[in-house]
């Protein structure tokens, strides 16, 4: 989608375009060696209705930068290549297999007097490899969630099945890629985690424990509430990519009014709490129709020796979710389902209205909220935490940000020279817009702050950051 802004700019506008995607292909170079065979090696391409021998260029292209980076170092070959107009991505997620992702840099356009055509001037800077790159990342690691890897795919059905695979999934999923809205949280690809007291987190615990003892089908759990994380019995890798599937993709999808007064701690009294607002997000919208199919979606996880594949059964009550992952092997009957709606809807409800009704508390305890001089953005690389009070809103359409967009560009900057070196490090930046922008790294952990203290010196920043460790952050250990 081609978002434009106009900026009024001597009297006449200025069109600005955002970053978007020219093309997105899987290549394998093995699969064509000889000449004449060069469309072989070609296992999906977007566009669909780009002329073949385009393809066949663009992806010999792709071929030849990436054997060339390999004479400078072999066990490194290049990850993307900047030109005046665009950008691309390369991405070796399996042996031989290569992604690469084409995108068109930001540009404003300038209209010119006189009739002529107008200037344009294309902003290299602005894109970020680390922020796409992991975007990159993201595409493979919800294919292979979805459907395991491309070397499963090979082994089933050969290049035949992989190429339907790739294109049934990626046709769809490409439409849900908005590159504008992407920033720093794409490239931790965290887990926000709901904040909770023990006695409560002990409830949920022993809720999880009862359903499957209940249900011994029931091999791993996940529970979220507000689309943020509090329980989760899956390997850490494989719970951020179904994090971001649920929260970016099926929750928003079945967003819909919750009834008044469902999540509010006065609920009506029912004889034994029979009363439950429960539904299946996946599988059958109403199990009760004699024509329902009992099919869900099936997901990859890792193991020791490999993956298993799973069934995913997304149940919701309120704003509490709980996921129930089962051997795919195991056929899902009608039976179950309702055992599994009478056993965990009521429960689940109940439990709803216990952590909104704590909620409610601990926030009359903390007083009303005022307007911070400061906003920030959290993230634990030991456990995948993150928090951020820079976004309003971040999914995979739209990232609402409360600062402006030249201050998340520095905060990727920063970002990028954490990662060239593995040391304790802290940054400050002084913004054009009276803005300071400071960043810490310290222990597998990482904070950006943003300050508006016009005035402030070095110290008085380098203060203000000391006591937001001590107020926010105060059982976490930050080296000075």
């Amino acid at each position: 989608m081609l978002m434009i802004s106009p900026r009024m700019a001597s009297g006449m506008q200025d069109k600005q375009y955002t970053p978007s995607l020219l093309s997105f292909f899987i290549y394998n170079p093995t699969f064509g060696p000889r000449e004449g065979e060069e469309e072989k090696k070609i296992l999906f391409y977007h566009p669909i209705d780009v002329e073949k021998n385009e393809k066949i260029r663009n992806v010999g292209l792709c071929e030849a930068i990436v054997q060339f980076t390999r004479t400078f170092c072999p066990t490194k070959p290049a990850k993307s290549l900047h030109t005046q107009k665009n950008r691309q991505f390369f991405f070796e997620p399996e042996d031989n297999f290569w992604i690469v992702m084409v995108v068109r840099n930001p540009m404003i356009e300038k209209p010119n007097k006189d009739g002529k055509p107008p200037t344009t001037e294309y902003q290299e800077e602005e894109i970020l490899d680390t922020v796409y790159g992991a975007v990159v990342r993201q595409c493979y690691s919800m294919y292979k969630l979805f459907n395991g890897t491309f070397g499963r795919a090979m082994e089933a059905g050969g290049v035949e099945l992989l190429i339907q695979k790739l294109e049934k999934f990626f046709y769809r999923y490409l439409q849900t890629l908005h590159l504008q809205s992407c920033d720093l949280l794409d490239v931790f690809g965290g887990i926000s985690f709901f904040p909770l007291d023990k006695m409560t987190y002990l409830k949920i615990q022993s809720f999880v424990n009862r359903v499957e003892e209940s249900l011994s089908l029931i091999k791993y759990t996940a529970f979220l509430y507000n689309d943020q994380l509090i329980w989760s019995g899956l390997e850490q890798d494989d719970m951020r990519i179904l994090y971001k599937y649920l929260t970016t993709s099926l929750f928003p999808r079945h967003s819909e009014p919750e009834l008044a007064g469902r999540d509010s701690p006065l609920r009506p009294e029912v004889t034994g709490n029979l009363l439950h607002y429960g539904r299946f997000l996946t599988g059958p919208t109403n199990f009760k129709d004699p024509e329902a199919k009992f099919r869900f979606p099936k997901i990859f996880v890792s193991t020791e020796d490999g993956y298993e594949e799973l069934h995913l059964i997304v149940y919701k009550a309120m704003s509490a979710a709980a996921c129930f992952m089962i051997n795919a092997s195991v056929e899902l009957t009608r039976a179950f389902c309702e055992q599994l709606d009478s056993l965990v809807g009521p429960q689940l409800t109940l439990l709803a209205s216990d952590i909104c009704e704590q909620f409610t508390i601990n926030r009359r305890i903390a007083g009303p909220e005022k307007e911070p001089q400061f906003k920030f953005i959290y993230f634990n690389h030991m456990n995948l935490a993150e928090k951020s009070t820079i976004h309003m809103r971040k999914t995979a359409s739209v990232s609402l940000t409360s600062v402006h967009p030249d201050l998340m560009k520095i905060l990727g900057d920063i970002n990028c020279d954490f990662a060239r070196v593995d040391e304790d490090e802290e940054i400050i930046v002084k913004a054009m817009t009276d803005y300071w922008v400071v960043g810490k790294k310290s222990d597998q952990r990482e904070l950006y702050v943003i300050l508006n203290q016009k005035n402030a010196n070095l110290i008085e920043v380098n203060e203000e950051v000391k006591r937001l460790c001590a107020t926010q952050f105060n059982n976490i250990f930050f080296l000075d």
